[in-house]
């Protein structure tokens, strides 16, 4: 005898009334009946189902959870969750090794047995609520008594949330994450409310405006884990993504929501004369200081991979995921998922892209990045254009530095003429902010990247600034710097 919840649906009829009226016309009123009828509150699940409930409706893809929460299983509806078994049907390779991840059970949640696992009821089919939330039956008979929460953590040990799936040979989004600079937490910035938004996962998630619960909403810093940057219940962006990735607007795209930070000095600030995370402004030309009467302005030198031709900005080249097989036998190892997010990433001796760091060569580094989008021909040709670009900032950069330690020898030492204690901003701290913005990351390889044209101009401009404020000349006298800008801009422009 399933459990039963009195007037659980209101059903409104409507009926017609005859009224005679005594010049013996006849007219029709139409009134509505309230007829209410008792609905089940879910179909008692088959045995061995521990707990979970699955569908309501199966052909309807209406879950018993989406009873009363409309909201979530509206959007659930629209997400490749909701398709799970059909794709896994129409993916040539179903095997029932791979069901319990397309299927409502105790994959992704703290449970080890259950739902489609134990029954293989049709009503278990796809990725619902309760693959997240675990089984629903104690908490849809008595809502007070029990909240299922999901979790958002991920572990060394995958066997909750997404790591339970969302791994392997095929789809190795975990391991790879796992490899990537998002995995750790910066223990000091994690505490700081003013770093929160963008380096405690939770931070991030107030900062974007969610407020729902899960299990670690309050305790321990999280890194950026996976629900972070895609949202569980919403496939408005691709990928299941908070904000878009497909567009070249850095007030929109989701990686220039952190990724474009400290991008201009900051006087008032300690660490003012260093960017912090200055990547999405570099691309469209709008990080560093621009010396006063140089030729360059503010935005005027977008990077190509800045461009309207990249509409995914940062994602293209940072989350570029392509297929590893093995070099003698071409059969298939691994598919780079591009969750290290790193554009040219190390490899191992097989070319499966590991993380980490290593020399800058197209033997020691994957190039997919590049060459996967089809903007540059092959490895080596993007190499090549990596070269020149680092070389030609390296240059300038190495030259401003010999003129700001004639300058300052203490360069961002207390006194002189580079000081961000002192806020008294000079010529000289903007130039030094200009070196810190080419060599960002400890060389010039990510400025070189991101906005080559841009950076190398900044630098020569900040030459002249500095000749002309202290008497100090640039290394190469006989470099014509303002042809080289008009240049660099000229380029810049037809790219």
């Amino acid at each position: 005898m399933h459990t039963k919840r009195p007037f659980a649906t209101i059903a409104a009829f409507v009926l017609p009334v005859f009224l005679i009226a005594a010049s013996a016309c006849t007219d029709t009123e139409t009134r509505e009946v309230i007829v209410e009828v008792e609905k089940p509150l879910f179909e008692d699940p088959p045995a061995g189902a521990a707990g979970f409930l699955g569908y309501d409706e199966q052909a309807d893809k209406f879950t018993v959870c989406g009873n009363c929460h409309i909201g979530q299983q509206s959007e659930w509806e629209t997400t490749a969750h909701a398709d799970a078994w059909a794709s896994l049907q129409a993916s040539g390779h179903a095997s029932a090794s791979c069901e319990n991840c397309h299927t409502d059970g105790p994959n992704g949640n703290p449970t080890d047995e259950g739902g489609w696992a134990a029954t293989a009821d049709t009503r278990y089919h796809d990725v619902q609520c309760e693959s997240c939330h675990g089984p629903g039956e104690t908490h849809v008979s008595n809502p007070d008594a029990s909240q299922p929460l999901a979790s958002i953590a991920i572990s060394a040990d995958p066997t909750v949330g997404c790591a339970e799936c969302h791994s392997g040979a095929h789809h190795p989004f975990v391991e790879d994450w796992s490899n990537s600079a998002h995995s750790g937490v910066v223990g000091f910035a994690a505490e700081r409310e003013e770093c929160a938004a963008c380096h405690r996962g939770q931070g991030t998630l107030e900062a974007w405006g969610e407020n729902a619960d899960y299990v670690e909403k309050d305790g321990a810093a999280q890194p950026i884990v996976c629900a972070v940057c895609h949202d569980p219940h919403d496939a408005t962006n691709a990928g299941q993504l908070r904000f878009p990735v497909e567009t070249a607007s850095i007030e929109t795209h989701l990686c220039a929501r952190c990724h474009n930070r400290r991008t201009i000095p900051d006087p008032s600030s300690a660490h003012g004369l260093e960017p912090h995370a200055p990547e999405a402004a570099l691309l469209i030309g709008d990080a560093g200081w621009f010396p006063p009467g140089s030729i360059i302005e503010d935005a005027e030198i977008r990077g190509t991979h800045g461009s309207e031709a990249n509409e995914g900005l940062c994602a293209t080249c940072h989350v570029a995921s392509f297929q590893v097989n093995d070099a003698e036998t071409g059969e298939f190892l691994v598919t780079a998922t591009g969750h290290l997010f790193e554009a040219i990433p190390c490899v191992d001796a097989q070319g499966i892209p590991v993380g980490g760091d290593c020399e800058v060569s197209t033997a020691a580094r994957a190039f997919e990045g590049c060459t996967g989008s089809g903007c540059h021909g092959d490895a080596t040709a993007a190499f090549s254009a990596l070269t020149s670009g680092v070389t030609a900032v390296e240059d300038a950069a190495a030259d401003l530095l010999a003129q700001l330690e004639t300058v300052d020898p203490n360069l961002d030492g207390a006194g002189g003429e580079i000081d961000a204690e002192d806020p008294t901003f000079t010529a000289a701290e903007g130039a030094f902010f200009n070196y810190n913005l080419a060599m960002h990351g400890g060389d010039a390889v990510g400025s070189a990247v991101h906005n080559p044209f841009l950076v190398e101009a900044l630098l020569l401009a900040s030459q002249t600034a500095v000749e002309n404020e202290y008497g100090v000349a640039a290394v190469r006298v006989d470099f014509d710097r303002d042809a080289r800008i008009r240049y660099l801009v000229d380029t810049a422009r037809n790219h």
